[in-house]
């Protein structure tokens, strides 16, 4: 059985990834990060995803980004509610975290050459939206080539390490499918960007409006709880 880390954050496209992973017969090893996020709900997730699954092992890194600052979603700047399609994909949102595929698929990258590992899997997707820069396929293609030129498992082993994302070209919709067909269950996982105090999701954030969009698409209902009921 092959091996693969998985970067899992314990939100719907991760969870979609993961599940997919196992059904390749993949022996998973999944990384989440504490990275100075304000909220943990998404992390508690991971954990109980992890656990579900009953994966090999499951790794929380500790990143403070905090440090650097410069997103919603570690320093006490507004998270943009109610934007339309059009608002989303005027711009790089504020929720954009510097670097942040960069450094999370760099710990992943450390964490394969130690379990022997040659695939990683990452939930990035450059449809609906996202409007993040470390979601493009040339940026992927650029980090694999660059993994294999930076580590003693790239110059030495036969085979190449591999960075998988099966959910780069979907719609929210067809990840949300794709889920469901592999026995995904959606109200495990977490993806609001501004949840009340006890975890309910906003419903009103960018990733509020594209989860939400994406069952409605399918005609179906979200099973997580939102504050608007």
């Amino acid at each position: 059985m092959k091996k693969a880390i998985v970067l899992l954050s314990g939100g719907l496209d991760s969870t979609t990834v993961l599940a997919h992973a196992k059904k390749q017969g993949y022996e998973v090893y999944a990384l989440s990060f504490y990275y100075g996020q304000r909220h943990q709900f998404e992390l508690e997730a991971a954990k109980k995803i992890a656990q579900y699954y009953q994966i090999t092992e499951h790794k929380i890194a500790t990143i403070d980004l905090r440090l650097f600052g410069g997103s919603a979603l570690t320093d006490e700047i507004a998270v943009p509610k109610g934007r339309s399609e059009a608002e989303m994909d005027a711009a790089i949102p504020v929720t954009y975290v510097p670097a942040r595929n960069t450094i999370f698929l760099s710990f992943g990258l450390a964490y394969a050459e130690v379990v022997g590992a040659k695939n990683i899997f990452i939930g990035v997707n450059a449809v609906d939206y996202s409007g993040y820069p470390d979601c493009r396929p040339e940026y992927i293609a650029a980090y694999e080539k660059m993994a294999n030129l930076a580590t003693k498992a790239g110059v030495e082993a036969a085979e190449q390490l591999r960075i998988h994302t099966p959910l780069i070209d979907l719609t929210k919709s067809e990840i949300i499918q794709m889920g469901l067909d592999l026995g995904v269950d959606y109200g495990m996982t977490f993806t609001c960007y501004d949840p009340d105090t006890i975890g309910r999701a906003c419903g009103v954030c960018d990733a509020c409006i594209l989860r939400l969009k994406g069952f409605a698409g399918l005609g179906k209902k979200d099973a997580i709880d939102y504050t608007n009921g």
